[in-house]
C-alpha cells in the first residue's frame, strides 16, 4: 500500500508544471522526540526530500535512526497533502505513513491529518488508520518560542517548549519536553538540542 502510494505521488510529482519546487534537508539531534517520547535514545541523524507546487500540493520522504531495543534502527515516512486558506484560516490536508523497514513486530502505522492554523495559534487533528491511535495537538509561536500541548489517545499528553534561533547559516533549536503517560508505560521529560540546513 504504502509503495503504490509513494509510486502514485512520485507520478503525479513527474507530470506537475516547471513551476514547482523540490528541496532538501539534513539535521542533527542530540535525541529524537516525537509527541514527547524519545525514538532515538540519544543523538539521531535526519533528513528528507519535498515537493512542492504553488497549487498547494505537496509530498515528501524523510528519515531518522531510532533505537526501540527491538530490532527498528530506522524509520521512512512518506506524506503527501494540500495545503490552502480559507479567508484567514490556514488549512493542510494529508496523508502519511511510518514506516519502520527493520522491524518485524508491525511498528508501522498512517495517519489522515488536518491542520488549522490562525495566526501564530494551530491545531493538528491526526486520525490513526486501522486501529492506530489519535492524535491531537495545539500550539502557539511567540517570536522565536513555541509552544506546543498534544493528547496522544492510548499513549499520554505531552508539553514542549521550544526556542528556535540562527547558528550562523544554520538554524538550531533547544526545546524541553515533558510527558506524561496514560498507560504506555513511560513517563519521560529531558531537554535536547538540534541544529539543521535546507538546500
Amino acid at each position: 500500500m504504502k509503495r503504490l502510494f509513494l509510486f502514485m505521488g512520485l507520478t503525479i510529482m513527474l507530470s506537475m508544471p516547471t513551476f514547482a519546487a523540490v528541496s532538501a534537508n539534513v539535521a542533527f539531534a542530540s535525541d529524537y522526540v516525537w509527541r514527547g517520547m524519545t525514538q532515538s535514545d540519544g543523538p539521531a541523524i535526519q533528513g528528507g526530500f519535498d515537493f512542492e507546487d504553488e497549487s498547494g500540493f505537496y509530498a515528501g520522504i524523510w528519515g531518522s535512526n531510532v533505537n526501540f531495543n527491538d530490532g527498528a534502527g530506522s524509520e521512512l515516512d512518506y506524506y503527501a497533502g494540500y495545503g490552502f486558506s480559507l479567508g484567514d484560516i490556514g488549512v493542510d490536508i494529508g496523508y502519511i505513513a511510518f514506516d519502520y523497514p527493520e522491524n518485524q513486530t508491525g511498528l508501522d502505522f498512517e495517519e489522515i491529518y488536518l491542520g488549522l492554523s490562525f495566526g501564530d495559534l494551530g491545531l493538528t487533528l491526526a486520525s490513526g488508520q486501522d486501529g492506530a491511535p489519535d492524535y491531537t495537538e495545539v500550539s502557539y509561536g511567540l517570536g522565536p518560542v513555541s509552544f506546543a500541548y498534544g493528547e496522544y489517545d492510548d499513549y499520554g499528553d505531552n508539553l514542549t517548549v521550544s526556542y528556535g534561533f540562527s547558528c550562523g547559516s544554520y538554524d538550531c533549536g533547544i526545546t524541553a519536553y515533558d510527558f506524561s503517560d496514560s498507560g504506555y508505560g513511560a513517563d519521560e521529560d529531558g531537554f535536547f538540542f538540534s541544529i539543521s540546513a535546507s538546500l
